[in-house]
């Protein structure tokens, strides 16, 4: 595939190929492609609609927990829940033993 450079790119339109890529979770590259398909007619409807991911949704992720995993992370909360915050920090400045042998 050949790669082509484009000059002059105003900041606006940097700024809003930016904000599209961070928004959709693309490359640049993707969002830039994917306009220049929609924009010569190359790709049916409006691509940046049909594959938009709201900020912080979660739902386009797969999989689910279960049981044991469910579980897990409800104990876990309850351990956060129930610590004080001088614990916590006491407990991410001691190092990590490791158990690993490698």
């Amino acid at each position: 595939m050949p790669d082509i450079v484009v000059r002059h790119i105003d900041e606006q339109m940097a700024e809003r190929i930016k904000t599209l890529a961070r928004e959709r979770r693309w490359s640049i590259n993707e969002v830039i492609l994917h306009a220049l398909r929609y924009g010569l007619g190359l790709s049916p409807g409006d691509v940046f609609n049909e594959l938009l991911l709201e900020p912080g949704d979660i739902a386009h992720l797969t999989g689910a927990w279960d049981a044991e995993e469910q579980a897990a992370f409800q104990e876990a909360l309850s351990a956060l829940a129930q610590a004080s915050p001088s614990t916590l920090a006491d407990a991410a400045t001691r190092p990590v033993k490791s158990t690993e042998s490698f």
